[in-house]
């Protein structure tokens, strides 16, 4: 896929055009559904949720929702992994509301070997942090929300942000004790 024909499509969905927009996700589908399964395998075994279902309700959230001016492919699969966050989100509630103790995911904020290992995190838990998060450091939490639900590299977050790569990785160092910290004051051992 070139460059070139996804800046187009992306103008084009800015613009309010639907086929764009439709094309574009055909074309990035392989990346969408990555994210998705990412997303998904952190869920308990017995979600009903399947990559694709969690694609089809992110993208009709997208389509419902205010145009956006995309800037690039990276803010396009951010956009989109945090809509899919809302969807794991929203189920999560309904399933914690019909029973509850429900929605616990495992979320991985690790990338070193050998670094210890954070609990299962709920996602309703996760969701309310990454709040408190973004009323404390709007830029840090989208960083987390482009690591943990957009399944972006630290470069790719650096572009998408505009940022020197090593400030992100700072940013992520900082953002997973702090998330450690807030896991572990709400569920103490």
């Amino acid at each position: 896929m070139s460059k070139s024909r996804i800046s187009e499509l992306l103008a084009g969905s800015t613009q309010g055009d639907t086929h764009a927009l439709n094309e574009l996700t055909a074309l990035l589908y392989t990346e969408l559904r990555d994210i998705a399964a990412a997303l998904l395998s952190r869920e308990r075994s017995d979600h009903t949720l399947q990559p694709t279902a969690l694609i089809h309700e992110a993208y009709l959230r997208l389509v419902g929702s205010p145009d956006v001016a995309w800037d690039g492919r990276t803010h396009f699969l951010g956009y989109s992994a945090r809509l899919m966050r809302q969807v794991l989100v929203d189920h999560a509630r309904a399933r914690t509301a019909d029973k509850r103790g429900g929605g616990a995911i495992r979320i991985e904020l690790n990338e070193a070997a050998g670094a210890a290992p954070m609990r299962d995190v709920d996602t309703i838990a996760l969701d309310r942090s990454l709040t408190k998060l973004e009323r404390l450091d709007e830029r840090h939490a989208r960083i987390v929300e482009l690591k943990v639900f957009g399944g972006l590299t630290n470069d790719e977050i650096a572009e998408h942000l505009g940022m020197p790569q090593a400030a992100v990785r700072r940013a992520w160092t900082a953002c997973r004790m702090w998330l450690r910290r807030e896991f572990d004051a709400r569920n103490p051992a």
